[in-house]
């Protein structure tokens, strides 16, 4: 990869989100002044690896982009092409759309094939997916019982923002949609169902939730 490609993406990721120099700097614990040098004199000539992969997610972006390794995947020659399959771990996991079940030891139970290419065209990074399946049916009709999901474990408190995540709560694992509530300075969260036969909660305190990661990707099955 062209060293200067990583520059160029970084650069066009902050002026597409109206992000700071400074502000990224000091996220990554440098001086306000550090990725400007790095974008505008390249200076360092290649991102220390911490920083590289702290960018990464906070952009939600695969780190190769940034000039980090290539993931690794296993190549799996098919007629009519050679493509590189990433295998996702399927965990002995359930995340409940319901009252909320205790969560278990995260043994892997086999793992799925997905397309590398598909992956990194959504900005997803292999290594931090899981897929587990869904339990009850209070995100219904969004997620129902027996569905599967992919996990992004790379895209939580960190970057948390509007959307379907997997938490820890109170010691039970579900999956359920989180929204900010800025008024609050981003200090509480609401968590709800989308079922509305099922409860929600208002102005939940951050510090009390663990976002275990954002859900990326569904399956269901038609019978």
């Amino acid at each position: 990869m062209d060293e200067n490609s990583p520059r160029e993406l970084l650069s066009s990721l902050i002026a597409e989100r109206g992000e700071n120099y400074g502000a990224l700097s000091r996220l990554l614990g440098r001086n306000a002044a550090y990725i400007q040098q790095y974008i505008k004199r390249g200076t360092p000539r290649k991102l220390d690896e911490t920083d590289r992969r702290t960018l990464a997610r906070y952009f939600g972006v695969d780190e190769a982009l940034l000039g980090g390794p290539e993931p690794q995947v296993h190549e799996n020659t098919q007629k009519g092409g050679h493509h590189a399959i990433a295998f996702v771990p399927r965990l002995m996991l359930t995340a409940s759309a319901g009252a909320g079940a205790l969560a278990g030891q995260e043994f892997q139970n086999g793992t799925v094939g997905f397309d590398q290419r598909w992956l990194r065209s959504l900005g997803l990074v292999p290594e931090n997916l899981s897929i587990i399946d869904v339990q009850g049916e209070s995100m219904s009709p969004t997620l129902n019982n027996g569905d599967t999901i992919m996990v992004d474990h790379g895209d939580g408190a960190d970057r948390l923002r509007d959307g379907i995540y997997v938490l820890r709560l109170d010691d039970a694992l579900m999956v359920k949609r989180v929204a900010l509530a800025p008024r609050r300075g981003r200090k509480t969260i609401s968590i709800s169902s989308d079922n509305p036969h099922y409860p929600s909660w208002e102005d939940v305190d951050r510090s009390l939730v663990d976002i275990v990661g954002r859900v990326v990707w569904s399956s269901r099955l038609m019978l």
